[in-house]
């Protein structure tokens, strides 16, 4: 499967000083290396086919604390199962030169990804090709979806966004169902660090029903800063060939915030445009995600959660409506540490 193997390296090696540098500017690549000893990294891959109908995300990555390993998680959307698929820490690989990593015989890019894992119940097969990509904007300055944080050294945990948006074709196999997906969507995002936050909310969706090239992302999360803390926040609706990014550190603010168990409404306010955002969860699947280094907390994430969104100028012109009953949604942790 490996287009550059001559690349690929084992997390127990060192990438060398250029790679180190490099990767700044590539939030997509492997960003952590043999001498974390609580780190976490893992890759978010969301497939839902053209009718909508089949939805799953394919979450690989690892953890280096006490217990580490290599893992896959599967969410299917269309009933919330997940499975958590461990491998050994040595399994995993990562290419210096580009967005490529393997986990055993199972690998993952921008371009494609192939998983052939499990037995029975938890028979899970994809071989999927990604064509289209439209990547979020990485300057010097900026580089990538956390702007200028990015270059912060002691931020618990980091966030990237990988593909806002392209087209997927191939198959899924489960034990009950082989799934031609043609013409479907997806998106790539990523996560690494020290452990996720203490509370957080986040949302994602590119099957707007009425915009079906548009894709959507918010993240609003507890920050550990300095001895103290703040709600920061990210996010981006980009409707081609528009792209709004509104986040703490482009001096956008929240202005209105009400969540509860299965509810959310967020307002934000930008310098020259608004985003008003409804939401409602869907069917939840237990996922395990970092805690210090290690998979063991508890969380769950819904991916057929409803989402209306609006982006009105400061005029209050609509620029943007649409919905969707196809979206990822997570509301983790106490909502008290996310207030204003």
């Amino acid at each position: 499967m490996f287009t550059r193997i001559e690349r690929i390296l084992s997390i127990q090696e060192s990438p060398g000083f250029l790679y180190t540098v490099r990767k700044i500017w590539h939030p997509e690549w492997f960003q952590g290396y043999y001498n974390k000893k609580t780190y976490f990294e893992g890759w978010y891959f969301k497939i839902v086919s053209q009718d909508g109908k089949h939805r799953y995300a394919i979450i690989p990555g690892i953890t280096t604390g006490k217990d580490a390993h290599a893992f896959i998680q599967i969410i299917n959307g269309n009933n919330g199962n997940t499975v958590y698929h461990r491998f050994l820490i040595e399994d995993f690989k990562y290419s210096t030169k580009d967005f490529e990593i393997s986990i055993g015989y199972q690998y993952f890019s921008r371009d494609r990804l192939h998983v052939d894992v499990g037995k029975g119940e938890e028979y899970f097969y994809a071989h999927l090709d990604f064509q289209h990509s439209v990547r979020y904007p990485v300057k010097f300055h900026s580089p990538g979806i956390m702007g200028w944080y990015r270059f912060v050294p002691f931020m618990e945990c980091f966030h990237g966004v990988v593909s806002m948006h392209h087209t997927v074709q191939g198959v899924v196999k489960t034990v009950n169902d082989v799934i031609s997906i043609q013409g479907g969507r997806g998106y790539i995002e990523k996560d690494w660090g020290l452990s996720m936050p203490k509370a957080w909310v986040w949302m994602q969706t590119n099957s707007f029903q009425h915009h079906p090239k548009a894709s959507f992302m918010l993240s609003v999360a507890h920050i550990p800063w300095l001895g103290s803390s703040f709600t920061g926040f990210l996010g981006f609706l980009y409707d081609e060939p528009h792209l709004y990014s509104f986040a703490t550190y482009l001096g956008a603010r929240i202005s209105d915030l009400s969540l509860s168990p299965n509810t959310l409404h967020i307002v934000i306010d930008a310098k020259t445009f608004s985003v008003h955002i409804e939401g409602t969860k869907g069917t939840s699947g237990a996922l395990r995600a970092p805690q210090t280094g290690d998979m063991t907390r508890i969380i769950h994430e819904s991916i057929d959660a409803s989402l209306r969104v609006t982006v009105k100028d400061k005029e209050n012109k609509i620029l943007f409506k649409d919905s969707t009953h196809i979206a990822g949604l997570e509301l983790v942790g106490d909502p008290n540490h996310l207030k204003p």
